[in-house]
């Protein structure tokens, strides 16, 4: 069934008849390189993706807000005079962060919203700043708050610190700002971003998820953070920085000793060389020089398992036989590495067209060997921003 049918039919059995819906969506996003540097004020590049959330949209004429998830066969429900966090609301509590946001700018009134998506939860693909964003468009064209889109963007991601998730600006971003057949490549620091297409040819993108599941909150993710932080008090102490990836890779080295702890150290240095690796891979990808952009990749994988330590045994066997498939058929595969938080989650790899059905089939067979493990597999295809349908 088309799955925006599936929603409209969804909220019609969960809600009942009534007035005309309103239809939104919004995608999730995969990172092609720039990882946990968001949060250091360096360069990311990612895009939106087809894989999202749907969600069929129709006000009420109280103040109630019901929201249904035709994913886990939940409803939630609570209404403008209560919109603290509660724990048994569940994935409802980044609604109600959102909600709450918008509701100081400008008036809301209840309404009752079934959503449905495609992207998997918890795989790294910004599935809860897809769900944020969702919800910030919808309630911001319905009631016309006015928002610009990356105010939206910033709103989301203040939403998911309410919520305990100390994340960086590059995944509401990319889910509110994405275009189709561009990356973005964003600085995180002073939101400056370029659009830049996908000049991929014959190549796609192909997503592979572990199916090992972690929640970004209980990722460590936060504690890498804090990590960096550390790393970064020390290095003002003898240089004038504002965020880590101020400084070039020649810099940081002239000065890391300045950095009291190891592990804090390796944290920086992955973050000052990944804003570089990332502003290099952006030129080639330009350039359509699929090689460099790829070297950078497998480059940036490394660093997050060596440097910052975020790979873990699944996600690592992933990659490593998407790698080696690569050396196996030349040309085959121009670059994989893992994408988002970590600790699980999912790699993406620019594979060529004519051998995509072949690298899932042989990648997934030797991941399941090493992991028992089965992994998902997805040709992505670069999408819009958060939109109306």
């Amino acid at each position: 069934m088309d799955i925006k049918k599936q929603v409209v039919d969804g909220f019609l059995q969960t809600f009942g008849e009534g007035d005309k819906l309103r239809l939104f969506f919004s995608p999730g996003r995969v990172n092609l390189i720039g990882e946990h540097i968001d949060y250091n004020g360096g360069l990311v590049f990612p895009c939106a993706i087809t894989l999202g959330t749907y969600g069929a949209f129709r006000k009420r004429t109280d103040n109630k807000i019901k929201l249904y998830t035709g994913n886990f066969n939940s409803l939630v429900e609570f209404s403008l005079d209560e919109l603290g966090y509660d724990q048994k609301h569940g994935w409802g509590n980044y609604v109600k962060a959102v909600v709450s946001l918008l509701k100081e700018k400008k008036f809301l009134g209840g309404f009752e919203m079934y959503i449905h998506g495609n992207l998997p939860s918890g795989a790294g693909l910004s599935s809860s700043a897809c769900l944020n964003t969702l919800f910030a468009f919808a309630l911001d064209t319905v009631y016309e708050v006015g928002l610009t889109a990356v105010e939206r963007a910033l709103l989301c991601q203040k939403a998911e610190h309410i919520n305990g998730v100390n994340c960086g600006i590059m995944d509401p971003f990319a889910c509110g700002l994405g275009k189709k057949d561009h990356a973005i490549l964003l600085n995180c620091a002073t939101l400056e971003y370029e659009l830049i297409p996908l000049a991929l040819g014959d190549y796609r993108i192909v997503i592979a998820n572990t199916n090992y599941r972690r929640g970004l909150a209980d990722s460590k993710y936060n504690e890498r953070r804090a990590q960096c932080e550390a790393a970064l008090a020390d290095l003002q102490k003898v240089v004038n920085i504002k965020e880590l990836c101020d400084l070039t890779p020649e810099e940081f080295e002239k000065h890391k000793h300045a950095i009291n702890d190891e592990i804090p150290k390796q944290r920086a240095e992955h973050a000052v060389y990944e804003n570089y690796r990332t502003k290099d891979a952006a030129r080639a990808l330009t350039e359509g020089n699929l090689d460099e952009m790829g070297k950078a990749m497998v480059a940036s994988h490394i660093s997050l398992r060596e440097l910052y330590d975020v790979v873990g045994k699944a996600l690592d066997a992933l990659f490593t036989a998407s790698y080696e498939y690569g050396v196996n058929n030349p040309g085959a595969v121009h670059g994989t590495r893992m994408t988002g938080a970590g600790f699980g989650g999912c790699t993406v790899s620019i594979v060529h067209k004519d051998a995509a059905q072949d690298f899932i089939k042989k990648v997934g067979n030797e991941y399941t060997k090493k992991t028992d493990l089965k992994a998902d597999f997805y040709v992505a295809e670069v999408a819009d921003g958060a939109k109306e349908l």
